[in-house]
């Protein structure tokens, strides 16, 4: 029996039309990750993950996911407490329009329901946008946490495609 899975694709288009939450408190703090480490994107991916069917990277080979986080169109941070991590987003960039793709978001189990994913989203568009770039696109799934898709509409980010696939 095949799973119904509604799919849905937003965008933002500049700066002003984020709606903006702060950061908790001053114990969090968002960096780069450079070097880039390819055990941290594989150790989000997998327990954030775990719970949302993510699966397309859990074949990947420690060089496949070398070559990724390597990329130069792909960038990593990673959302810390003090010294202990509580997520991360990954952004690839996209020359040929112009643009970043949000492409895994995410925080750590026990790091939810405290504001955080709306302070990491607000962080990633405005981080985003610092580029000159065109749109901040992303997609979601009704597998993912069910406050994502009211997370990118509370910061300003429309649908703009919807879709219905089955696994």
């Amino acid at each position: 029996m095949k799973k119904e899975i509604k799919r849905n694709y937003l965008q933002i288009n500049s700066l002003k039309e984020l709606v903006e939450t702060s950061i908790p408190s001053n114990q969090y703090s968002v960096n780069f990750l450079n070097p880039p480490n390819f055990q941290l994107n594989k150790f989000f991916y997998k327990n954030i993950g775990k719970d949302h069917q993510w699966g397309d990277r859990l074949v990947w080979s420690e060089k496949e996911w070398i070559n990724y986080v390597s990329n130069e169109k792909v960038k990593t941070y990673i959302l810390k407490k003090n010294e202990d991590i509580c997520g991360y987003f990954e952004l690839i960039y996209h020359t040929d329009k112009n643009e970043f793709e949000i492409a895994y978001f995410g925080l750590l189990k026990e790091y939810h329901n405290k504001k955080l994913g709306s302070f990491l989203l607000s962080f990633a568009i405005k981080k985003c946008f610092e580029e000159k770039i065109n749109r901040v696109w992303v997609h979601t799934c009704s597998l993912d946490h069910e406050n994502a898709l009211n997370n990118y509409l509370s910061r300003g980010m429309k649908i703009f495609k919807k879709e219905t696939i089955f696994i």
